[in-house]
């Protein structure tokens, strides 16, 4: 892990970022909020995982948003991918090891809701592991045993809605349910996700959230909705569909996120 550490610290040439965003799908544009970026491609970070998905760009971009530090992972491992929950293991343990406290978790998902269209942001104020997986299997310390009754940080989560009113942005809130993908849901599936209140569903976020606070770091997540859930239109889902509609709510979290982290200056 020192490795990657001292890499990244070499090539930020003296930045010391405390606030990370992870990007996800369609979401990329966000890299041009932050000024004076410096960009570090994934295969340049030692046992950084490459992305195999359309829409993820796979490089880190480091630099400031107003005159606040940020660090921006453009593009994510899924579990779906490999079969491994803990893909972004290192990625998150190399932003801890150069000091990051703050991380902002974002991800494309479907809304199960008929007031949250596509094109809406919702804050994640929970999330259901649906799945079953978890990034921290095989960890042989106790440590393991991580606390999630506060997984989302509350006064990050106070800021998150702060910079939406002051943004001029709706900001819903909900619970996430994590499928492991990367086939979408089914309707019966999604009316129990319904039923056990979930309000958004999607294929990742939860394993770097498990993560986060096992390292420590203090965590806040927001969704951008392309879609509503299967059954719910009577349409057939697609990540085409998920790639052409991120960025329109991508407009709005990006004038969230650029508030948010400039508040911190």
């Amino acid at each position: 892990m020192s490795g990657v550490v001292d890499v990244l610290i070499e090539r930020l040439h003296g930045r010391m970022p405390r606030h990370a965003i992870v990007l996800g799908s369609g979401l990329g544009a966000l890299v041009e909020t932050v000024a004076d970026p410096v960009r570090i491609p994934y295969c340049d970070l030692p046992g950084f995982p490459e992305s195999g998905v359309s829409g993820h760009a796979g490089e880190v971009v480091a630099g400031h948003i107003g005159a606040t530090p940020v660090i921006m992972l453009s593009g994510r491992v899924h579990y779906y991918e490999h079969g491994h929950a803990d893909a972004m293991r290192v990625p998150l343990e190399a932003l801890k090891g150069i000091g990051v406290t703050h991380l902002i978790l974002t991800n494309s998902a479907g809304s199960l809701r008929d007031d949250m269209p596509p094109g809406s942001v919702m804050r994640i104020a929970d999330h259901i592991n649906f799945s079953g997986a978890n990034p921290l299997i095989g960890e042989e310390s106790d440590r393991r045993f991580v606390g999630m009754t506060s997984a989302y940080d509350a006064d990050l989560a106070s800021r998150l809605t702060a910079a939406a009113e002051a943004a001029g942005t709706r900001l819903h809130e909900g619970v996430y349910m994590w499928f492991s993908g990367p086939s979408f849901e089914t309707p019966a599936e999604i009316r129990m996700a319904r039923t056990l209140g979930a309000d958004a569903v999607g294929m990742s976020t939860v394993p770097e959230v498990i993560l986060a606070r096992f390292l420590g770091m203090k965590v806040a997540a927001a969704s951008v909705i392309t879609n509503f859930g299967a059954g719910m239109t009577g349409g057939e889902l697609s990540h085409q569909e998920t790639k052409d509609m991120a960025p329109i709510g991508g407009k709005r979290l990006a004038a969230i996120l650029t508030r948010l982290i400039g508040d911190f200056a």
